[in-house]
């Protein structure tokens, strides 16, 4: 007896079902190994570096018998003189951090008036003229930041300041235009992430245009505007070939904002290249990467307390 045709038409109804419903749950199952393989890699990266950087940091200390406090409060950096090399590390972090927090207030307060123009003044054609701006900003390569600050700013450091033009503020000067498409990003998102309502209520109250920026936007989006200042910083504390283009990579600590200057990162990448594996200045070296480590991680705690504290507020 042959099936009717109906019988086979709810036949392959069926098996596409199935075939379906097993396709489906192999997707989701797909997908969940995917998202969660992702996730583990991200972690087990960030810890294998934690760990490898600690465990080269700390061969200076352990290995050499560098004394810790020496070389975090040492002000001299003699690791080739023959006899008793030094090996102090305090200019190089006081340089990163001056020029982390001086590129921050330069940068800061051009990013979030370019952010408000974008959300509260012209939201319509002010994102179109400065967003490709923005956008041109991040796509221009560190070297190309160091080089128009060699030729550019150190010059005018020189002729109007005084000195050789190599200091603290020429680095600052161009990091701080590095890290102004980062702050001024995040800022745009924290203006335009607050209520809408907020905006009204205040203009029903009388306020003008500028008051309610100045009374109820800014203080709304607060938090966020300054999480977005410390990622900046973060960006800034790490920047290396464009400030050891305009620093001067001097070894003491300056006496001004100035004067030339060193970072942790400048002076690891200029003589990473002149040391040995194994060697004391191989290893100190990898200690001065571990504390950049350590105050990176502190930024990111920072931004952690400061967005935590926005969300209780």
């Amino acid at each position: 007896m042959q099936p009717s045709p109906n019988n086979e038409g709810r036949s392959l109804i069926q098996n596409k079902k199935k075939w379906t419903s097993i396709f489906n749950r192999n997707s989701e199952w797909r997908g969940k190994i995917w998202i969660y393989g992702s996730a583990i890699v991200v972690i087990l990266s960030v810890i294998a570096i934690t760990l490898f950087l600690t465990v080269q940091g700390l061969r200076s200390f352990v290995v050499d018998h560098i004394n810790v406090i020496d070389f975090i409060t040492g002000t001299e950096w003699y690791p080739d003189r023959a006899e008793n090399p030094s090996y102090g590390a305090l200019p190089f972090i006081f340089g990163s951090l001056t020029v982390t927090i001086l590129a921050a207030i330069l940068a800061a307060p051009f990013a979030i008036g370019s952010a408000l123009f974008m959300t509260e003044l012209a939201p319509k054609w002010g994102q179109k003229v400065l967003q490709p701006v923005i956008e041109i900003l991040v796509g221009i390569p560190s070297v190309v930041y160091g080089f128009i600050g060699l030729s550019v700013i150190v010059p005018f450091m020189r002729t109007h300041v005084g000195g050789s033009g190599f200091s603290l503020l020429s680095g600052a000067l161009v990091v701080g235009v590095m890290i102004l498409p980062t702050i001024t990003s995040i800022s745009a998102d924290a203006v335009r992430a607050v209520s809408h309502d907020l905006r009204q209520a205040s203009y029903a109250l009388g306020a003008t245009k500028w008051q309610t920026i100045y009374r109820v936007v800014i203080p709304a989006a607060k938090s966020t505007l300054l999480t977005a200042i410390v990622l900046g910083m973060a960006r800034a504390f790490g920047e290396a070939l464009a400030v050891q283009m305009v620093i001067g990579n001097a070894r003491n600590l300056p006496n001004a904002i100035s004067d030339p200057s060193a970072t942790l990162t400048t002076i690891i990448t200029l003589s990473m290249g002149h040391s040995t594996t194994g060697s004391v200045l191989n290893d100190v070296l990898w200690s001065l990467g571990l504390v950049l480590l350590i105050i990176s991680y502190g930024f990111i705690l920072l931004i952690r307390f400061i967005s935590r504290r926005g969300q209780i507020s």
